[in-house]
């Protein structure tokens, strides 16, 4: 995801803390660990989460508080149409687990 010029300091202010009825559907849907973490060079953001199903995760999308929460960060952020956050899905290249063992 990236943020619009200057909205830096706007978008971490909007997440600390997040809104308590996002937070709680995002736990109800599976979500066990959520992180979000800015690129200091390029107002990048990249976004890692723990879920326990993708597609209650994908469900999260269609709830009324996620859209407006992406109402309330669209002026902070590239946004498609619907004023979901334009995202670009990273391949990874590298993981190690110490549970496989």
């Amino acid at each position: 995801m990236t943020l619009k010029p200057g909205f830096e300091s706007e978008y971490e202010t909007r997440h600390n803390p997040i809104w308590p009825e996002l937070e709680q559907v995002l736990f109800e849907h599976g979500v066990t660990t959520y992180s979000i973490f800015l690129h200091p060079d390029g107002r990048q953001l990249f976004a890692y989460a723990e879920i326990e199903d993708e597609a209650r995760w994908n469900s999260i999308a269609q709830t009324p508080i996620c859209r407006k929460w992406w109402q309330h960060m669209s002026l902070l952020m590239e946004t498609n149409p619907d004023k979901s956050p334009q995202s670009t899905d990273c391949r990874e290249v590298f993981h190690i687990d110490n549970h496989q063992r």
